[in-house]
């Protein structure tokens, strides 16, 4: 049997073990230069392939990313140690990490860093903070953010689904600042209308416009020396944007209707659901706006990508839930919870909450089982869940069952402005009693909807993981070759 290349060794007590990776700057990117086959294995691709190739695209999705851990050890001029880092794929891996910076490249120009990684011996600790609940190295890095950033008065930008919690740090921020004495003021650009948009945010004076019966505190005003959220950017109206820019550039506002402009002392905290970048290219966001606002940017991954923090999630649930009903139910069976973590929550925390509060209401016991999810998974599966994008369901034939997560329509930041040719999904609603007909191209389509994972492009394929394995072998195609392509063609 072959030793666990991670696990800790009578080596670990030499004072330099063999690094794992060694990467070097090349302008702003970071470049492999050597990496242990073993790590290489973590990227579907051999050691011998992915010398010379750029660091964040061997490994697109490490938590923290690797490329940062680097810069920072650089910064500090001495190792980070003890370094949680969370590499996806089909079956995450979450290990711990030295990174300790070297000396110049060869040509003088850049400097290098080496990592050594070993197998995290225990799971990690729930952190909590404001609301945010987990112990993933994704939401890690999401407090990590929150505590650095919260010191700064510059603009924040948060991106990620709906259902992520992008309102909890918005808050998180604002309570970790020293603005925390101050209002915290929100307001969803998209829940009022285009034409009281304008006299919500900056106020206006009595009889400014018709209805206009009294003098009105916009919400800068409202928020002033303390924190302005202003909730799905992207839908701001065109003119209302150019105005929200001056007001950012001079630090004053001008109600509707009058004749003085005043002072305000505003932090603004933007969430968005939409890419920016491409908002931008279409014209519906001002590149102007979009670079005074995009100083730092949060992104909160999707729970799909966090799995590990559904059973903290549910625990934490599940006292919210004791408390407001005055009830005591205890935990969820082992196979509760591995449903729960089988599922790829297209609604995120929120969806998560709201389901377990639903079997909570309709559960006497004390501990929750699978069954009590059964319901719920028939609704799941018997019915579409509507249309997480018009533009998906315009794309499928009126045959197809929409799957219960949006896997070819996830957000990217800095994605393309136009988005990828769409995978024609097969229905999921029950399984087939035909044999499947899968061809090399479906394959690596679904491949790469499903970022990189096979589990996830089988159940795209709505087939068997072992019947996807079986047609990979059949027609000649490896994991290491998708994942090559994939890097070559990110």
């Amino acid at each position: 049997m072959c030793a666990d290349p991670f696990s800790p060794s009578e080596n670990d007590q030499l004072p330099a073990p063999s690094p794992d990776l060694v990467v070097a700057t090349e302008g702003e990117k970071w470049r492999v230069l050597r990496i242990a086959p073993h790590l290489a294995r973590l990227a579907g691709v051999e050691a011998g392939e992915a010398q010379g190739l750029l660091l964040h695209r061997l490994f697109p999705e490490t938590l923290p990313p690797l490329a940062e851990l680097a810069q920072e050890a650089i910064a500090r001029e001495e190792p980070l140690s003890g370094v949680r880092v969370r590499f996806a794929g089909e079956k995450p891996a979450t290990l711990s990490a030295q990174v300790n910076p070297g000396g110049l490249t060869d040509d003088y120009r850049g400097r290098t860093v080496s990592f050594v990684f070993r197998r995290a011996e225990t799971p990690p600790e729930a952190v909590a903070m404001h609301g945010l609940v987990g112990g993933s190295a994704a939401l890690r890095e999401v407090l990590r953010k929150i505590t650095l950033y919260a010191a700064s008065d510059a603009a924040v930008v948060i991106t990620g689904e709906t259902g992520t919690g992008k309102e909890l740090v918005a808050r998180a921020l604002h309570e970790e600042s020293p603005r925390r004495s101050g209002p915290y003021v929100a307001v969803n650009c998209s829940a009022i209308s285009e034409e009281l948009l304008e006299s919500e945010l900056f106020g206006h004076e009595k009889g400014a416009f018709t209805g206009a019966l009294r003098t009105h505190r916009g919400r800068f005003e409202r928020a002033h020396k303390g924190t302005l959220f202003l909730d799905e950017i992207g839908d701001m109206p065109l003119h209302t944007q150019s105005k929200l820019l001056r007001v950012l550039e001079s630090g004053v506002i001008e109600r509707v209707g009058a004749e003085q402009e005043q002072r305000v002392d505003v932090r603004i905290v933007c969430a968005t659901n939409v890419t920016l970048e491409q908002a931008v290219g279409q014209g519906r966001f001002r590149a102007d706006l979009y670079h005074r606002l995009s100083i730092l940017r949060i992104h909160i991954p999707p729970l799909r990508r966090r799995t590990e923090d559904i059973p903290l999630l549910v625990s934490h649930f599940l006292t919210l839930f004791n408390r407001k009903y005055g009830r005591r139910i205890e935990r969820l069976t082992p196979e509760a919870l591995d449903l729960l973590q089988s599922y790829l929550w297209p609604g995120n925390v929120r969806e998560l909450r709201n389901v377990l509060e639903r079997v909570y209401v309709e559960t006497q016991a004390e501990v929750i089982g699978v069954r009590a999810f059964a319901e719920w998974v028939r609704e799941r599966r018997d019915f579409t869940p509507g249309g997480w994008s018009v533009e998906s369901l315009e794309r499928l034939p009126s045959t197809a069952v929409v799957p219960p997560y949006p896997l070819t329509t996830e957000h990217r930041l800095l994605s393309a402005s136009s988005p990828p040719a769409p995978l024609e999904i097969r229905a999921l609603a029950r399984p087939s009693t035909r044999p499947a007909e899968l061809d090399a191209e479906e394959i690596r389509r679904a491949y790469r909807a499903a970022g990189g994972n096979l589990a996830g492009a089988a159940r795209l394929l709505g087939v068997h993981r072992a019947t996807l394995y079986r047609y990979m072998e059949k027609l000649g195609v490896s994991r290491e070759d998708l994942a090559a392509e994939e890097m070559r063609n990110p």
